[in-house]
């Protein structure tokens, strides 16, 4: 199971919104930059405030193009539940399989109860990883302050 570090391809995940729409990460990040989110569950409380720190970003994301989507093995009504709960405008996929999704991206994946555990990409407009964090735990997440720091960098050293 590899690990993705800078420069990596990010691959092709279908990720499956409540209501069944299809979309294809890396595709499904938008903006210039993109972030992908794999967390826990609904049930995580770090999840949660994770979920809602980017949505509370959403505004400065969408000024300097940066793109979200998240994902996790909850089933349909827990993730429409939790979409509805925090007002989440990015989409959110469910019913994720954990080992094949490992397998692709080295995120690591809670034996029993499975679930994969929080990972974060930040993926370049060619959709490429820019920076990876997987975390085997609870703790250990991409916060969107970070994201917007790194970005606003890449692109001042891009110009220089």
């Amino acid at each position: 199971m590899p690990l993705l570090g800078p420069g990596s391809p990010f691959p092709a995940l279908l990720i499956t919104q409540p209501g069944g729409t299809v979309l294809t990460l890396p595709d499904a990040v938008g903006g210039d930059f993109g972030v992908a989110l794999f967390f826990r569950g609904a049930w995580c409380p770090y999840c949660n405030a994770q979920l809602r720190a980017f949505q509370r970003a959403a505004d400065s994301f969408g000024e300097i193009g940066i793109g979200v989507a998240a994902l996790s093995v909850d089933d349909e009504p827990a993730t429409a539940r939790l979409i509805a709960r925090h007002g989440l405008t990015f989409p959110v996929g469910h019913s994720a399989d954990a080992l094949a999704i490992a397998e692709l991206t080295g995120a690591f994946v809670n034996p029993d109860p499975v679930y994969l555990q929080s990972t974060g990409f930040v993926l370049n407009p060619a959709g490429q990883v820019v920076v990876s964090v997987y975390s085997s735990g609870a703790i250990g997440r991409l916060v969107p302050e970070d994201v917007i720091g790194l970005v606003r960098y890449l692109r001042q050293h891009a110009a220089a």
